[in-house]
């Protein structure tokens, strides 16, 4: 890869089949693994990519993953055609999740998915319309 060159990774996220959920942010860490990314790059490219396609999965009926993979930084963008967010700085706070008992009786649906991206991102922007649909991008930057 060369100055303003970028590797394009594009998933569907299948909705509601949570045996199927992380085959995404699988793929992407191993194509990081292949491209040399340190490993600490790649672990929070994986929280992120993880944390936001378990959301898809439970919330939102699917989506896509697009994952662009710079010199500099990798960004993230999650786009699904769910019911949307109502109130985002609700949904920021730690704990706070409107999973159904059925998804949390699985383990999943702890309210951690949204805080998680913020934390182990450099820059998360959401923009989420009730009834429309809700896109979440995230920028993390590989060290030089």
């Amino acid at each position: 890869m060369t100055g303003d060159d970028k590797i394009h990774l594009s998933y569907q996220v299948e909705g509601g089949d949570l045996t199927r959920a992380g085959e995404a942010s699988s793929g992407v860490k191993q194509t990081l693994r292949k491209l040399g990314i340190d490993p600490g790059t790649i672990r929070r490219v994986s929280v992120c990519m993880y944390e936001g396609e378990i959301n898809m999965v439970i919330h939102a009926n699917g989506g896509l993953a697009m994952v662009d993979v710079g010199l500099d930084d990798i960004t993230i963008t999650l786009t699904d055609f769910g019911p949307g967010i109502p109130d985002i700085d609700k949904a920021m706070q730690a704990g706070w999740s409107t999973a159904a008992d059925s998804v949390r009786d699985l383990g999943f649906g702890a309210g951690m998915g949204l805080p998680n991206m913020k934390k182990y991102s450099d820059e998360m922007n959401i923009k989420s319309i009730v009834g429309v649909g809700t896109t979440v991008t995230m920028v993390v930057k590989i060290p030089s």
